[in-house]
């Protein structure tokens, strides 16, 4: 271990400890009696509202759970105006949450603590596990949905090796929906805002028959893009490229990038006939249409025949639009291949919508059946399907650099059983088993004209994978203020993938055919463990310090376009080291937690954007284990709630990531006598990035709130306010990076005395911040000279929205 990381996490410990210890002391004389009962029903307080949470399998409040966890109730979604997954990492420390861009199909990139993936393709695996009411979501295609009728969310930082399991290396995101339970209670919600933003969201529980319940919920929500499409011929005429689909009545716009039509239901039946049985079936359909990511072209400048708009019309900054619109042509004329390799090769017309479709269903069976006073069984049983498609020009203009279509039909089989008990008063403990199968069909068809050689083929790639686990987890408390944690978990998984490469006028490809049947596999296994003791200095304090484990699986790369390109990776490996405390002061007025973290973080996975030491130059998209780093950080969180209605909550993050060792070949071929290894070498480690892809080394937020009793209703003003630093987006130093950021929002909520009427404006974007989410380089395996092109997904322009509620 670095001895000056080693001692910067001694001394983040040091002072975490120390101020809690201070603390505990100055507050234990206001502080209310100990509980008698160890169970979950919090305390009479005068703040801050307790939050229950299920992280560790069993219900537990928020504060006495020795984890890393941002967890956020229904009603404080509402006031910050988060409606989809990706705006929840807002003010969750060292957390990354974003929809991808159009070349990744408008999927969810992940990350927390500088450990996650960004690459949509079924063959890779997630670094951040996202659960729905238990039930694992295991691609990041069909994870970006609009939060739906929920209870709470609860982001667990760090690995969750033992009880998620796998792909929950840099932590795991859980959504736990509203259960029914016979309130017959409901509420109907709708929205108007910017560029004819439309939505209605609903939700009612009511009772069926005695001791059986109902739930349905729905989400429609559409809105027009934030990014014009344009038709360059009809923008500007006689340049030599021929108009298309648009007209100059309409400003010659096609269409609207970034826009939504989402339509999503949910319903939920509950039998609850004893205290000691209780289950609970659901089944939820998702329609996702909507116009392609939101991309506009940020530098232009390639000299290739084979992509050029048109004849003697270079690619070059003509064709960037500006910051909220392109020239995006989405088809490729027929033609022959210019080039010193297979000239004259035919080259088939290539199109397709600008558009990305999702239509997903599921269903799952929950049953928690008490076996005894101190024992229950919970089984979950899912069964998850999707079926997806999008297309993306990835040249943003009118020349036929690359095209792609693709789609993806996938199908998830999971089962998972808990056996939780108790020993006595001082042992809670855990043991499990679980199961999935699930298989991936990856159809596309890529024309890259880019490429040194005549890049066009379909691929229709099958991948299956499964997965076997066993766990078990003992919280014991052998005195009244400690308890001791520890946890293992054994996972076996297997992979396959075939790859299918086959030319546009039938059989194998002519210079991808080599590869047409080819099976790559993957199989090995995995123990996790995590260890933990907390430590309750007072009833207001919680000290703890633990360590624990967790796996990404290896693999093959999916996406060879040479032969060379088929090249395997290995699982990526972590252990880490956390202190923390948990704090409620001042007549539980204040909130606050702390927690400092160091990652050994070993054969990290990222994917190679460029590569030519494996077959030349050409286009690449090939994982590969990067290397080995350690990573150290710190994470705080405050709510205060100095008077009565006035609120203060904040986040502070900060991440310092440092490679060890860097593998050769991730770099440059190895030369003549060499073998591939983890190296020091400052060339080798200074040619990739300092860190990985969309991790900022400082993150903060902060809000306020304050609800003015009227007389004829409650009036809540609500200001946020969001910062991140820049970040890096490829793998290899030399290629663009994303800038700091900071983004305000603004909400006025009216609610009426009886709580059944509620009106709220919003304004996102306050100040108008312009900034980039993500970005995708193609300047290093673009071929000609000169060959730079590079595309960004700006974030979204300034809006407001109007909404009014009715509950009943």
């Amino acid at each position: 271990m670095n001895n000056t990381r080693f001692r910067a996490l001694l001394l983040s410990g040091s002072l975490i400890a120390s101020t809690a210890m201070v603390a505990a002391p100055a507050l234990a004389q206001d502080a209310p009696p100990p509980a008698a009962d160890a169970g979950v029903e919090a305390p009479e307080q005068i703040g801050n509202a307790e939050i229950v949470v299920t992280a560790q399998f069993r219900e537990q409040r928020l504060q006495d759970t020795p984890l890393s966890i941002t967890a956020v109730d229904a009603a404080l979604l509402e006031s910050r105006s988060q409606t989809n997954i990706a705006e929840i990492a807002n003010q969750a420390p060292n957390v990354t949450l974003r929809q991808q861009g159009a070349s990744f199909g408008g999927s969810l990139g992940a990350s927390i603590r500088g450990i996650g993936q960004f690459d949509f393709n079924p063959a890779v695996e997630p670094g951040v596990g996202i659960y729905v009411d238990d039930v694992y979501y295991p691609t990041l295609t069909g994870s970006t949905f609009e939060l739906l009728d929920l209870q709470r969310i609860e982001i667990l930082r760090g690995p969750q090796g033992t009880l998620t399991g796998r792909n929950s290396v840099g932590g795991a995101i859980r959504l736990i929906s509203q259960r029914p339970d016979g309130s017959g209670e409901g509420f109907v919600e709708a929205t108007y805002g910017s560029r004819d933003h439309i939505a209605i969201r609903g939700g009612a529980d009511f009772t069926i028959a005695e001791n059986l319940f109902a739930r349905i919920s729905g989400i429609g929500r559409q809105q027009d893009g934030y990014v014009d499409r344009i038709d360059y011929g009809c923008a500007f005429p006689g340049q030599g490229i021929p108009a298309g689909e648009a007209s100059q009545e309409n400003d010659c716009v096609v269409s609207e990038h970034g826009g939504t039509g989402y339509t999503a239901v949910r319903g939920q039946l509950r039998y609850e006939p004893s205290p000691d049985f209780d289950i609970l079936f659901s089944a939820d359909y998702t329609d996702d249409s909507r116009t392609a990511g939101a991309e506009i072209l940020t530098a232009a400048n390639v000299n290739n025949p084979n992509g050029n708009p048109a004849p003697g019309v270079p690619f070059d900054s003509r064709f960037i639009c500006g910051p909220f619109c392109n020239y995006s042509g989405y088809q490729n004329p027929a033609g022959v291949w210019l080039g010193p390799v297979a000239p004259g090769f035919p080259l088939v017309a290539t199109s397709g919508p600008d558009r990305t479709e999702f239509e997903g269903w599921g269903v799952s069976l929950n049953m928690d059946i008490g076996l005894s006073d101190m024992l229950s069984l919970q089984s979950i049983s899912a069964y998850r399907e999707y079926a997806t498609s999008f297309n993306s020009d990835d040249d943003n203009s009118p020349a036929t650099l690359a095209f792609g279509q693709n789609a993806l039909d996938h199908w998830f089989l999971s089962q998972e059983l808990r056996l939780n008990g108790e020993i006595g008063d001082t042992i809670d403990f855990t043991l499990g088993g679980y199961y999935s199968d699930q298989r991936t069909t990856y159809f596309t068809f890529q024309d890259i004209r880019y490429a040194p050689i005549p890049l066009q083929f379909i691929g229709d790639d099958p991948v299956n994978a499964d997965s076997l686990a066993a766990f078990a987890t003992v919280i014991w408390n052998p005195i009244d203020p400690l308890t001791i944690t520890g946890g293992l978990r054994y996972t076996e998984e297997s992979k396959d993938y075939t790859f299918v490469r086959l030319s546009p006028f039938g059989g194998p490809n002519a210079f991808l055919g080599a590869l047409n049947g080819v099976v790559g596999e993957f199989e090995g296994d995995r123990i996790d463990y995590r260890i933990s003791v907390d430590y309750r200095i007072s009833p207001e304090v919680l000290v703890y310090v633990s360590t624990s484990t967790g796996f990404k699986g290896g693999g093959i790369n999916p996406r060879p376009f040479n032969p060379a390109q088929v090249q395997p990776f290995d699982p990526e490996t972590l252990t880490a080291y956390e202190l923390g405390f948990k704090t409620d002061l001042f007549d539980r007025r204040l909130r606050f937690n702390a927690s400092a973290f160091f990652n050994k973080y070993n054969g990290i996975q990222l994917t190679l954007l460029s590569c030519p030491q494996f077959g030349g130059p050409g286009p690449c998209a090939l994982p590969q284990n990067a290397g080995d780093a350690e990573i150290f950080g710190l994470e705080f969180e405050a709510l205060f709630e100095p008077v009565d209605g006035l609120t203060f909550d904040g986040s502070l993050s900060y991440i310092n990531f440092e490679y060890q060792c860097v593998n050769i070949t991730v770099v440059r071929a190895l030369l003549p006598g060499e073998t591939d290894a983890c190296v020091t070498d400052s060339s080798i480690v200074t040619a990739i990035n300092p860190s990985p892809p969309h991790t900022p080394e400082w993150k903060w937020s902060a809000g306020v709130q304050y609800a003015i009793d009227t007389g004829f209703g409650t009036i809540t003003p609500r200001f946020d306010i969001t910062h991140q630093s820049g970040t890096f987006v490829n793998v290899l130093a030399g290629a663009a990076t994303l800038p700091s950021y900071t983004v305000a929002n603004a909400r006025l909520t009216w609610e009426s005395e009886d709580e059944a009427w509620q009106a709220s404006l919003e304004v996102t974007n306050l100040f108008d911040e312009y900034y980039f989410l993500t970005n995708f380089d193609l300047s290093q395996v673009v071929t000609g000279s000169p060959n730079t092109l590079i595309k960004a997904q700006p974030g979204r322009p300034r809006e407001w929205a109007l909404t009014v509620t009715r509950r009943f």
